[in-house]
């Protein structure tokens, strides 16, 4: 197998970036085919063009109009992106709470979601949607103790995993009324041009330091990152992207 280049942007805020950041390249470092270079941010848009894959575990990081025009030609051009948790989470903090600002429409379609808002962290079930996708098969429904994204979707994307929630709740966000029943994607594929994205909801963690400046100190929470069908869900993620590295066409350039 040739060299495998992976650009890994780490920076979720409100997060324990520290530990996901160790945990992702630990998996990336099981195969010596993988080289990694991390980032905090989208602004390098060659390097990202440039990689073979991506993934990002990322909260509140908004790229500018350019740095979503490079994410959309990564995937369009051939290129895999493993989005986790909050790579489509945008915070604004306003008088009656905490929305979701309509901004970033490239990067947001990219993605094939936007958060919008989520109760608090509890248990729920996880149902696979799509069995015989290589991605979830053979996966049974699980318990996972996490925060249920409700969000906003692409058109045209492919459900992998679900589970239910309706409801008003008290969790510091203004839109917190979500009586349907429509299912919660826990993860799916958006395919666009030549690649596609693959996206989990799960994964939030947080350690003490991390809820600053709204509580000086939080209890740690490691939540999906302990269960194994977290675990293996990353595994096939990863195999997935670089299973789509070998076989991509040649990189779009830069410019």
């Amino acid at each position: 197998m040739p060299r495998i280049d992976a650009y890994l942007v780490v920076n979720a805020r409100f997060h324990d970036s520290d530990f996901a950041r160790l945990e992702l390249l630990k998996l990336l470092a099981e195969n010596d085919d993988v080289r990694v270079r991390v980032a905090e941010s989208f602004a390098d848009e060659e390097a990202i063009l440039a990689a073979d894959l991506l993934v990002t575990y990322t909260c509140d990081v908004r790229p500018s109009a350019s740095e979503e025009v490079a994410l959309r030609r990564f995937v369009e051009g051939g290129g895999r992106w493993m989005a986790l948790h909050a790579t489509n989470a945008l915070l604004d903090f306003g008088p009656d709470g905490i929305i979701a600002p309509r901004i970033c429409d490239t990067f947001m379609d990219t993605l094939g979601s936007r958060f919008i808002s989520h109760p608090a962290i509890q248990p729920f079930q996880v149902t696979v949607s799509a069995p015989d996708h290589p991605l979830v098969a053979g996966i049974e429904p699980f318990e996972a103790s996490d925060e249920i994204y409700l969000c906003e979707y692409a058109e045209g994307i492919t459900p992998l995993l679900e589970t239910r929630f309706s409801g008003k709740f008290e969790a510091g966000y203004v839109e917190n009324d979500w009586p349907d029943d429509d299912p919660r994607l826990i993860a799916y594929l958006r395919e666009l041009g030549e690649g596609a994205v693959f996206y989990l909801t799960l994964g939030h963690a947080c350690g003490k330091y991390d809820m600053q400046p709204l509580r000086e100190e939080t209890e740690v929470v490691r939540g999906s990152w302990e269960l194994p069908q977290f675990r293996e869900l990353l595994n096939r993620g990863l195999a997935w992207c670089i299973q789509g590295a070998v076989l991509r066409a040649p990189r779009p350039a830069a410019g």
